[in-house]
């Protein structure tokens, strides 16, 4: 890299930024303060996300990675240079984002965080019988898990029926299971195994048939020259398909896991996975099961009353930890909750949890909004732990938008002025006062409150809810009114998710608009998810008098050497994969002479290039211009027509969902948490938006902690006091000028302090 003169007095003090171009960063060049907690801010799409994760982090884990030998590194996610004149003074970068942990089901709260780990420790030096090896008390090692569910915690039982039609022989058909079909690879070893007649229909098979087809265990048979290994149906589902994880699994055989398999729990170990031997251990009356289904936040107060010199430094260790979690808001999970159960927010708690305790200094945390899911009172501690990682002499670079996270910035780069194409250069950069002085749309509405409402609409109805006790919900009936905006809130943890999702979806009329992946391959995109494509590729056809079909990259029209994808994807056996823009079509995605063809001025390439607001520009009418006003209502007029759709955030993809949905009249919406990923500016449209759904004769229904759609509500439903079992009640439900006025919650403590009163 080029070498840059810079104007900062100690040059190893800051990390220098130069000409970086990754996304839609415009030749950004800034520099940020080492060993401090710098903020960054500006519109969603305004190359906040580029910045520090798409430049800073991905150099730094690059070059780290280099350090590996080939082997190693053909293991490690693939992370290519970004674009970027230099980088100086980089140090190790740690990033601490919204991934889901995975949907492996021996991974733990307590795997994740190491807390089991140190658990077991302390059971096996003063346990009581004693059981020496930590192992003996893992649901993952053989010494330790229950040998009835093998330390899952539950067992499976295949409905057979769903494994085969009785009225068919083998050559007919008659295995059900995808990925069995009459001349597969399975079906041939079944077919030519010699233990079956392949022409014989299964309902005259004999006993011993039955029992070689369904249940016979690995053995060896001859198929001509071969020795091919053969097992029966049950034992070869379960191995194949069952051992996986649910998330990872086609989408066929996913549909035939849900359709054909019963999970219960394990009867030998009740669901706790351990064995026998392990479960009979106690320290102070408490076996480590018991202590790892207890609240963190009971669990926390447990350890520390545990005297036993011989595990003293461990137990403060792992006390030290559990208080982490309850710091973090997570007080209410149990060390036993999967970790593929946690939401993107938790997920981001959990790991930070990981560092807390870290001997490491001097690196640098990344951290994309780590406010996400946390009611204001969680907010103030989580900016305290945020500062303890700058107090251990640590660089946090964070990516915010909450103005109580911004206010303990040392330092702050804000991005703008706009999004996408508008945006991508530094409009400020320096102290949180300065921000404030600043002219800039962060500075204007860092200040900027939302007001109550003059009059609350009144209801047409109610939705009754009663009796609901999913999670830690402790019998509540609440009726939820129609034809106005209710805000569901509450510390994380109080049960408002349980509640809502637990009793609306799947009633009829209630359209639930949420955060989750959205489905498709790596060729989707915004155009082809809100079927704005369908429109653009006619108003093509119609221009150039051709077939729709020519202007699909998926179809007629692709590129045939990338098979329109616009990059080539190339396995380097040892050396991690690299994708690499198509030559022959330039990353363009579509045949050459598709490109010939222009609709006023631009081919479909083009078209598809654009934000969702220059397309409103170019489509004034019509189908396409009906979706595209959506998009902008809903804020992502930002993005890009032909972005991957996997490069959304969980607030994107939702407002993405919610504008497809619009179109209904008389629904009922849900939306859990709209506000994740909003700039300040934005959420008074997001305001804006919600009225103009309640105008329009639907009902919307919003979990959230922004103090803004609170004060915004015609009806408010408050769930606590507390997390966990220290929750699940309704405690207060009102106006929001009622909790104001004579609300005692947490909730209410915070709304009055955000409107100043």
């Amino acid at each position: 890299m080029s070498s840059e003169s810079t104007t900062t007095a100690d040059t190893h003090d800051t990390i220098q930024v130069r000409g970086a171009r990754e996304n839609n960063l415009d030749n950004v060049s800034v520099d940020i303060p080492k060993r401090r907690l710098s903020v960054f801010t500006g519109l969603s799409g305004s190359g906040k996300s580029s910045l520090v994760f798409g430049t800073i982090a991905a150099e730094s884990q690059r070059l780290i990675n280099e350090t590996y030998t080939a082997f190693l590194q053909s293991f490690m996610p693939s992370v290519g240079r970004p674009d970027v004149d230099s980088l100086r003074n980089l140090s190790a970068a740690i990033i601490v984002d919204q991934e889901r942990m995975g949907a492996n089901s021996r991974s733990t709260v307590g795997t994740a965080t190491d807390a089991h780990a140190m658990l077991r420790i302390v059971y096996s030096r003063a346990g009581t019988p004693r059981l020496e090896p930590s192992s003996a008390f893992s649901f993952n090692n053989s010494e330790g898990m229950c040998p009835e569910c093998e330390g899952l915690g539950r067992t499976n039982q295949v409905d057979l029926a769903e494994l085969y039609d009785r009225d068919l022989s083998l050559n007919e058909g008659a295995i059900t299971v995808p990925g069995f079909a009459v001349d597969s690879w399975y079906w041939q070893i079944f077919a030519n195994s010699g233990l079956l007649d392949a022409d014989k229909k299964l309902r005259d098979y004999t006993d011993q048939e039955w029992q070689d087809f369904l249940h016979k265990p690995i053995t060896k048979v001859k198929v001509g020259t071969s020795n091919l290994t053969y097992e029966g149906l049950v034992p070869k589902i379960k191995r194949t398909y069952l051992a996986k994880d649910r998330e990872k699994m086609q989408s066929a055989i996913r549909a035939f896991v849900d359709r054909a398999v019963v999970f219960s729990v394990c009867p030998e170990c009740a669901g706790t996975r351990l064995n026998a031997a392990a479960r009979e251990v106690k320290v102070n009356g408490r076996t480590i099961t018991e202590c790892a289904s207890m609240q963190i936040s009971d669990l926390a107060e447990f350890v520390r009353e545990i005297d036993e010199a011989a595990v003293k430094p461990l137990v403060d260790t792992l006390g030290h930890t559990l208080e982490s979690l309850v710091e973090v808001g997570l007080g209410y999970l149990s060390l036993d909750r999967e970790s593929g159960t946690l939401s993107g927010g938790e997920a981001q708690r959990v790991k930070m949890v990981r560092h807390l305790g870290s001997s490491l200094s001097d690196v640098t945390y990344v951290f994309d909004e780590p406010t996400v899911g946390l009611h204001p009172h969680d907010i103030e501690r989580m900016n305290n732990l945020l500062l303890s990682l700058r107090d251990k002499g640590n660089t946090v670079l964070v990516v915010e938008h909450k103005p109580e996270t911004i206010a303990i910035a040392d330092h702050v780069v804000d991005l703008g002025p706009g999004a996408g194409p508008t945006g991508g250069t530094v409009t400020y950069t320096g102290d949180v006062a300065g921000l404030r002085a600043s002219g800039t749309l962060t500075g204007d509405h860092l200040d900027h409150r939302a007001r109550l409402r003059e009059s609350v609409r009144t209801p047409s109805g109610t939705i009754p809810i009663r009796g609901a006790s999913t999670h830690n919900l402790q019998d509540v009936s609440v009726d939820i009114p129609l034809g106005v905006l209710t805000v569901v809130t509450g510390v994380a943890g109080s049960g408002k998710s349980s509640l809502i999702h637990g009793a609306l979806p799947g009633r009829e009329g209630v359209v639930v608009v949420d955060q989750s992946a959205i489905r498709g391959s790596r060729r989707s995109n915004p155009a082809t998810y809100t079927g704005l494509l369908d429109p653009v590729r006619t108003a093509f056809a119609r221009a150039n008098k051709v077939k729709p079909s020519l202007f699909s990259a998926n179809s007629e029209g692709a590129c045939p050497e990338c098979k329109g994808a616009g990059v080539i994807y190339t396995d380097l056996a040892m050396m991690a994969g690299v994708a690499s823009t198509c030559e022959q079509c330039e990353g363009r995605r579509f045949k050459t002479e598709v490109l010939e063809h222009k609709l006023r001025g631009k081919d479909i390439s083009q078209v598809l290039a654009m934000s969702m607001v220059e397309a409103r520009d170019f489509f004034t009418s019509g189908q396409a211009r009906t979706i595209l006003d959506r998009m902008y209502d809903v804020g992502l007029g930002y993005l890009g027509l032909g972005q991957p759709l996997t490069t959304l955030s969980g607030g994107e993809r939702q407002r993405l969902k919610l504008a497809i949905s619009m179109a209904k009249k008389g629904a009922v919406y849900v939306l859990d948490e709209p506000t994740t990923g909003l700039h300040l500016a934005d959420v008074d449209r997001l305001l804006a938006l919600l009225d103009r759904l309640v105008r329009d004769g639907n009902t919307v229904v919003v979990i959230e902690h922004h103090q803004a759609v609170m004060a915004h509500a015609d009806h408010l439903i408050d769930l606590g006091p507390g997390a966990g079992h220290d929750g699940g009640r309704v405690v207060f439900e009102g106006t929001p000028a009622e909790l104001v006025e004579r609300g005692q919650t947490l909730t209410a403590r915070h709304l009055r302090t955000y409107l100043g009163l």
